[in-house]
């Protein structure tokens, strides 16, 4: 099996390491300043990073997400967001050789302040939310009707934001606590434009024959040559990916159960096991996953790009 694209260190300023992507200053090669976002075939899961990566995992995250950003360009025009390129030849600053082993992998994007806040959409019943439901019928405070079952379709979809961590895990919290950290009027704009992407995403993906049962967004305020910030946010870093979203297939689809999946969730299934078994306590190192479990979940993540976009994933062909 072909080693993973697991680390990246380029001669470029400002080097933060994600959990899955490796994340730059530099400018394009007509001189704007734009930040570097490189996807490795790192894999996170539980707020943990594995030490065996999925070979072609960051491809998949970098042309879906160049795919959605072309359906909101079309169909959400007033929706902004930070990609300018992903071509690996508007990159300066790297080698031949760096641009090869980058090629199909980068994105570059406007500049951005970045609101600490994850916004959430959930369609369906899980994870987090399935698990908050039960002791409470709510999901982030949002109250909900009574007898949902496991992963069944709510209502109406629903906004359930988080807060960024640095390290260690994610919190969901309720639209108050956001809006305390971060400001009433903002929330309420990222609100809206969560859900219009969510409701975007969930409509394409049903004429594929996938549910998108849930999808996490980030934004930013765009930071110009100059350093001044801009007053609208725009949408940044990757857009309704296997890593950001829970895909089901809809012919096998059934509330009251876990679902098949085409993200991670294969994954978090395999890790959950060595939980229940004591053999792991979610906490770092992650264990190393097995030959099988990288070969399935790099076959869901590649079926999922097909069924989505309509086209076979090609890893170098952006």
């Amino acid at each position: 099996m072909t080693e993973a694209h697991l680390d990246c260190d380029l001669p470029l300023p400002d080097h933060r390491k994600g959990k899955v992507r490796d994340v730059y200053h530099a400018e394009m090669t007509d001189g704007t300043p734009v930040t570097l976002l490189v996807a490795s075939d790192r894999l996170s899961a539980f707020d943990v990073v594995m030490p065996t990566g999925i070979p072609g995992k960051g491809a998949v995250l970098t042309q879906l997400s160049k795919f959605w950003f072309d359906l909101i360009e079309r169909e959400l025009p007033d929706v902004l967001h930070h990609l300018l390129s992903v071509d690996v030849a508007d990159l300066a600053g790297v080698t031949d050789d760096q641009r090869a082993a980058l090629r199909g992998r980068v994105m570059l994007g406007r500049r951005a302040q970045v609101v600490p806040i994850e916004c959430v959409a959930r369609g369906y019943l899980a994870g987090s939310g399935w698990k908050e439901y039960q002791q409470s019928q709510t999901v982030c405070g949002v109250p909900l009707p009574a007898g949902l079952k496991q992963c069944e379709r709510l209502p109406e979809p629903i906004f359930t934001p988080a807060t960024k961590a640095a390290t260690g895990h994610d919190e969901n919290v309720n639209f108050a606590r956001a809006a305390e950290l971060v400001g009433e009027p903002l929330m309420e704009r990222l609100r809206d434009i969560t859900l219009r992407l969510y409701e975007l995403g969930r409509d394409h993906a049903a004429q594929r024959g996938i549910l998108l049962a849930d999808t996490k967004f980030e934004f930013g305020f765009p930071v110009d040559a100059d350093g001044n910030t801009g007053a609208t946010p725009i949408l940044i870093d990757e857009v309704m990916t296997p890593d950001s979203s829970r895909f089901w297939p809809a012919d096998t689809y059934a509330p009251g159960r876990d679902q098949d999946s085409y993200d991670k969730q294969f994954v978090r299934n395999h890790l959950q096991g060595l939980v229940d078994a004591g053999a792991w306590n979610k906490e770092p190192p992650g264990p190393a996953l097995p030959d099988d479990v990288v070969a399935g979940t790099r076959a869901k993540y590649e079926k999922a790009f097909a069924a989505l976009t309509g086209t076979p994933l090609v890893a170098h062909d952006v």
